[in-house]
């Protein structure tokens, strides 16, 4: 198992999910600030799955979801959102995201969410 891309233009929040994720036993092998660094370190990692959020600078989550998803159809992605973004997360999963978690995060929510979409 290739492990998990966190993508997040926080850094604080890209801490947060490793930590949810490597405390229930998940490999993180790498991290992306934005969604132009994410399809790059895709292409770099080839990972398993990726935790993506919506909205940061350079390149959305969203255009990062669609550029992924040319390079692997088979990309397994989540989408992080924060309350009131259900518009954007709806162009996300239309775009090929599995699944999305809710800002602020509850770690079972995160952990359900990463089982079901590598299962």
């Amino acid at each position: 198992m290739a492990g998990i891309l966190i993508v997040d233009d926080a850094a604080f929040m890209r801490m947060m999910i490793k930590d949810i994720l490597t405390k229930n036993g998940f490999e993180v092998v790498g991290e992306a600030e934005n969604g132009a660094v994410a399809v790059e370190k895709y292409k770099a990692l080839n990972p398993s799955l990726v935790v993506m959020d919506i909205t940061m600078p350079e390149m959305d989550g969203i255009e990062a979801v669609r550029r992924i998803k040319e390079i692997d159809p088979n990309a397994k992605i989540i989408m992080c959102s924060a309350m009131g973004q259900q518009a954007m997360v709806i162009d996300a999963i239309q775009a090929g995201a599995r699944d999305f978690i809710v800002k602020p995060f509850q770690p079972d929510r995160v952990v359900e969410a990463v089982k079901k979409a590598l299962s």
